[in-house]
């Protein structure tokens, strides 16, 4: 063995023993210490080199994809890779000229129309769109264009949902629950057995309150036994002195006996209520005549809007708000029409307190009775609570054709129209006018002109008739539409607290399954559901 070392600091170990094959074993070593002394000269500047491609490689690979699937720069480039180059190193630039012809893109797609066939067909979801954009290499204007195409199709979808649902709305409201068909079999069969059920009403003791102009007159024209029973039973409970109400039910022939049953086995201890059905009255020939031509324009009215609805395509534009309603039961209702006979029903009275059906008392409403009308027929609630621009409830150009010349030369468009549902007559008033001959008047003016007048209904022609003989009264006496909406903030609900009568104007009743429920219960803890009746038909449960 040798050993071999160098006098100027230790360069070479060279450790040498026997020869095997032709090697020795100091060459052996020498060459293994230069090897490792290469890989270490090698490895040192290869591991920055991996580091930066670590990082750069994952953003030069998604910058690249981007550029190669945009391709608007592409012409002015003489080369694929000169133009990779050059919008590698100008991604400011780019980034600026990608927003500009996606703002272009969106701009010729918006102003350009897109006919009715282009949205049929089109993809329902985003997932969808991506993919077809991607498979077929398409550019941003297709891509905008397909965007568009796509979200019409769903607006137009959403919009006849929600018509749809509208139509079904108004369709529920015509139909009469099984319980309220029961109530009325029931105290019908109790009238033809209970010889209480056909008592007198009023009592002898009470008929010449009637007539007495002292006591305050109260008027329902309803063929609903139990929302007359609301009515009266709120009015009563709220009353400062219920002994001077006297109530007035006119209804129809079919309602008379479970309408007299209910209120003779219901007697109140105070008030008076008088049940009367319309083939009691010995009415005049004229009277006759005009009631029956009335209900006959009226029917042909809500029969034109009718068929107008059944030929309407909901998957398009449209005003259908109109056509609904001719849906609505009152349309058809010979009780609302007859409103406008108020005086021939009670030629003993000089002043009366009008109240609908779907409506609740909720406070004392005596002092009505004492309202000046100033020289006026009715007084209506006109102006709102919430402010100079808002009505209570719609405009007249809400009811009435303003684009027909004979409505537009009439009345002006943006008045707000009074609500009906609680109203003081005048009915002295009433008599030295001609607003019945003017409400028939209209009538035959609609008819001539193939009835474009006005929406079917009994206030549009009311609201002209009644033009120039309206008082507004406070807006809080009546608050109205409830049959349409739900209060939407704290401020509606105090309002709703504060108003003396809430109206339930709208296709939910409060006594149908679509009536809401948040404004429900103010109407239906007026039910008496210890009722025997009540309980045996299942009443609003």
């Amino acid at each position: 063995m040798k050993s071999y070392i160098s006098t100027t600091g230790i360069k070479r170990v060279t450790i040498s023993n026997s020869i095997e094959g032709g090697v020795s074993k100091g060459a052996t070593v020498a060459a293994t210490g230069a090897a490792a002394a290469r890989a270490r000269l090698s490895s040192r500047p290869l591991l920055p080199v991996v580091l930066v491609l670590g990082i750069l490689l994952p953003f030069l690979f998604v910058r690249i994809a981007f550029l190669v699937l945009e391709s608007a720069s592409s012409s002015s480039c003489s080369s694929p890779i000169e133009c990779r180059a050059w919008r590698l190193f100008s991604r400011g630039y780019i980034s600026q000229k990608l927003r500009e012809e996606l703002t272009r893109a969106l701009t010729e797609v918006k102003d350009g129309n897109i006919v009715e066939g282009d949205t049929e067909g089109s993809l329902e979801t985003f997932n969808e769109l991506v993919k077809e954009i991607t498979s077929k290499q398409q550019d941003i204007k297709a891509f905008a264009f397909k965007t568009k195409a796509m979200l019409l199709d769903m607006e137009r979808k959403v919009q006849s949902a929600k018509k749809h649902e509208l139509m079904y709305w108004y369709l529920a409201s015509r139909g009469v629950p099984k319980s309220l068909h029961c109530l009325c079999l029931k105290l019908t069969e109790e009238y033809a057995v209970n010889a209480m059920a056909r008592s007198r009403l009023p009592p002898p003791e009470h008929v010449s309150r009637l007539a007495d102009k002292s006591f305050h007159h109260i008027v329902l024209l309803t063929d609903n036994v139990l929302a007359a029973s609301v009515v009266i039973s709120s009015t009563v409970e709220k009353a400062a002195n219920p002994e001077k109400l006297v109530f007035h039910i006119v209804t129809d022939k079919k309602t008379y006996s479970p309408m007299h049953a209910w209120f003779a086995i219901n007697s109140l201890k105070s008030a008076v209520v008088e049940v009367k059905g319309l083939h009691q009255y010995d009415w005049s020939q004229e009277v006759n005549v005009g009631v029956k031509q009335m209900l006959e324009i009226h029917h042909l009215i809500c029969s034109h809007y009718y068929n107008n609805l059944k030929e309407e395509d909901f998957e398009h534009g449209g005003e259908h708000q109109k056509n609904f309603e001719a849906l609505n039961p009152s349309c058809l209702s010979l009780m609302n029409h007859l409103r406008i006979y108020i005086p021939e029903l009670f030629p003993d009275l000089n002043k009366i307190v009008f109240l609908d059906d779907d409506v609740v008392v909720q406070h004392d409403i005596s002092s009505l009775w004492t309202l000046d009308l100033n020289g006026k027929v009715v007084g209506a609630v006109v102006d709102s609570w919430c402010g100079d621009n808002c009505c209570p409830g719609r405009k007249y150009k809400d009811y009435l054709n303003f684009s027909h010349p004979t409505i537009s030369s009439n009345v002006d468009q943006d008045r707000c129209a009074w609500l009906s549902g609680m109203n003081v007559f005048d009915l002295e008033a009433w008599r030295r006018t001609n607003i019945t001959s003017s409400y028939h008047k209209w009538l035959k003016l609609s008819l001539n002109s193939g009835f474009t007048l006005w929406q079917p209904g009994v206030l549009p022609p009311s609201l002209l008739a009644f033009e120039g003989h309206v008082h507004p009264i406070d807006p809080l006496w009546q608050v109205a539409g409830l049959g349409y909406r739900s209060p939407s903030s704290s401020a509606q609900g105090q309002i709703l607290e504060a108003a003396a009568v809430l109206h339930f104007t709208g296709p939910a009743k409060p006594w149908l399954e679509i009536g809401s429920p948040e404004v429900r219960s103010l109407w239906s803890r007026h039910v008496n559901f210890s009722n025997s009746f009540i309980q045996k038909c299942k009443v609003l449960v």
